[in-house]
C-alpha cells in the first residue's frame, strides 16, 4: 500500500481531549497490516489477572471508552482500547473498497496476537460487537468474560431493523456525516468539547472511508461477506461459551435497542439479565462508569 493512499490525522486535531489522559501507543507492525500505524489505549498493571479489550463502534474511536477504562485500572485490571484502521489517531486509508469485514476482523486478531493478550474480557458496542463477537470462536483460549452493549451478530438470515435500514440510507447520502453533532444528538449529557473530540479524527470528507463504509458492511444476507462467520459465532456463544457474561443495554437505542439485545442474549449461554440504561441510547459507553461499576460488582459475587 502506497504511502498516498494512507491519510494521517494531524496530531494537533487532537490536542486538549477533555477526560483523556492516556498516553498514545502505537504499531505499524501487524501480522497483514505492515506499514499502518494503528493507535491504542493501554493502561492499568501489564501482569493484571485480566485485560479489558474495549472495542469501539461506528463513527467513534477510543475516546468512547474513557469514562470506563479508568474503573477497570483502578480495580487493578488492564484496559486495552485499539482504534480501528480508519477511525481515532490509527491511519486511514483512503480506498472505501478496502474496508471490508474481513480487513476489520483480520484487524482485530493480528493486534491481539501481536499484544499477546490473554484472560481478555470481550468489551463491545455497535461495530465492536459485530465483529468482536466472531473473534472467542477462533482463539477461545484467549477469553474468559463479555461485557456487550447495544450490538448484534451478522447472521445474515434476519431481517435488518427499520432503524437500521434508515441509518444506512441516512450516511450513504451523507458522506461527510458531522460526528459530534451526532454524538451530541444522541448523548445529550456530552459537553461541546466532548462532542468535537469524535470529531478529531476527521479534517475533511476524505478521512471518513472508514466511517462511510461501516453501515454498508452489516451483512443483510445469508451470503454476504461475515454473515457466515456470524453464525458459527451465534451458534458457539449458544453451546460452547463457558465464561462470565453481563449485559447493558441502552433503552432508548433505536437501532441496536431493547429487543435486538434480548434476541442476542438468547443466544449467548447463561448470559445474565441485562443492566437496563434507561437514559442511554445507542453510545451505551457514553454512560459507562456506571455499567463499569456494576459489571466488576456483579462478578465479584460469582
Amino acid at each position: 500500500m502506497s504511502s498516498t493512499s494512507v491519510l494521517r490525522t494531524p496530531p494537533d486535531r487532537f490536542a486538549g481531549l477533555p477526560g483523556f489522559p492516556f498516553a498514545e501507543r502505537y504499531l505499524d507492525d501487524l501480522r497483514g497490516f505492515e506499514g499502518l500505524r494503528v493507535h491504542y489505549v493501554d493502561e492499568g498493571a501489564r501482569d493484571a489477572d485480566e485485560v479489558f479489550l474495549c472495542l469501539h463502534g461506528e463513527p467513534t474511536w477510543s475516546f468512547l471508552y474513557r469514562r470506563m477504562i479508568p474503573v477497570f485500572a483502578a480495580a487493578g485490571q488492564r484496559a486495552v482500547a485499539p482504534d480501528f484502521l480508519g477511525f481515532g489517531k490509527s491511519d486511514k486509508p483512503a480506498d472505501d473498497a478496502l474496508y471490508t469485514f474481513g480487513f476489520h476482523r483480520d484487524f482485530l486478531l493480528a493486534f491481539i496476537e501481536r499484544l499477546d493478550l490473554r484472560n481478555i474480557t470481550l468489551v463491545c458496542q455497535d461495530w465492536g460487537g459485530l465483529l468482536g463477537l466472531t473473534l472467542p470462536m477462533q482463539i477461545p483460549e484467549r477469553f474468559t468474560g463479555l461485557l456487550v452493549m447495544n450490538t448484534t451478530l451478522g447472521t445474515g438470515d434476519a431481517p435488518l431493523t427499520q432503524g437500521f435500514l434508515d441509518w444506512r440510507a441516512w450516511v450513504a447520502k451523507n458522506p461527510d456525516m458531522d460526528c459530534g453533532k451526532l454524538l451530541k444528538r444522541t448523548c445529550p449529557h456530552l459537553s461541546d468539547a466532548e462532542a468535537a473530540a469524535y470529531n478529531a479524527p476527521f479534517p475533511d470528507v476524505s478521512f471518513k472511508a472508514g466511517v462511510r463504509r461501516f453501515p454498508q458492511l452489516v451483512p443483510d444476507r445469508p451470503d454476504a461477506p461475515g454473515a457466515a462467520l456470524s453464525r458459527q459465532a451465534r451458534d458457539w456463544w449458544r453451546r460452547s461459551w463457558r465464561g462470565r457474561s453481563f449485559m447493558a443495554v441502552g433503552i432508548k437505542d433505536p437501532v441496536l435497542g431493547p429487543s435486538v439485545m434480548q434476541a442476542l442474549r438468547a443466544q449467548i449461554r447463561a448470559c445474565p439479565a441485562p443492566l437496563e440504561v434507561a437514559e442511554a441510547g445507542h453510545f451505551v459507553p457514553e454512560w459507562g462508569e456506571t455499567i463499569a461499576r456494576a459489571t466488576l460488582n456483579a462478578w465479584r459475587s460469582l
